[in-house]
């Protein structure tokens, strides 16, 4: 399995992450607080946060498939786009199930000597 593959994973996540932390944080001062302002930001990052979450779950199924994760530990990935802060304990979960597999493959790679 190529680096690339757990990198665009990893950027996702991060993104995910953040703009659904920002969504919370917008719908907590939209809903609760009832401040005027936080209305056009929720529906941008709301819509912003639904199309980059379609991007994440195809990159973290092309991960999960490549790696060969069980079905488990891949449905957990794929739902952690939808629970603040959860894609950032994901993201340290992944990564390092599947940074041996990228050593292993790229040290016993004829290539890469």
């Amino acid at each position: 399995m190529k680096k690339s593959v757990l990198t665009r994973y990893r950027v996702m996540a991060y993104v995910t992450a953040v703009l659904l932390i920002l969504l919370t944080v917008g719908t907590i001062g939209k809903r609760l607080l009832h401040l005027d302002g936080f209305s056009g930001f929720t529906t941008a990052v709301g819509i912003a946060h639904g199309w980059l979450y379609v991007v994440y779950l195809v990159f973290a199924f092309d991960l999960g498939s490549k790696a060969k994760l069980p079905v488990g530990r891949l449905v957990w990935i794929l739902l952690a786009g939808t629970i603040p802060t959860a894609a950032f304990f994901a993201e340290r979960q992944v990564t390092r199930a599947v940074e041996p597999l990228i050593e292993n493959e790229t040290g016993t790679s004829p290539a890469a000597a």
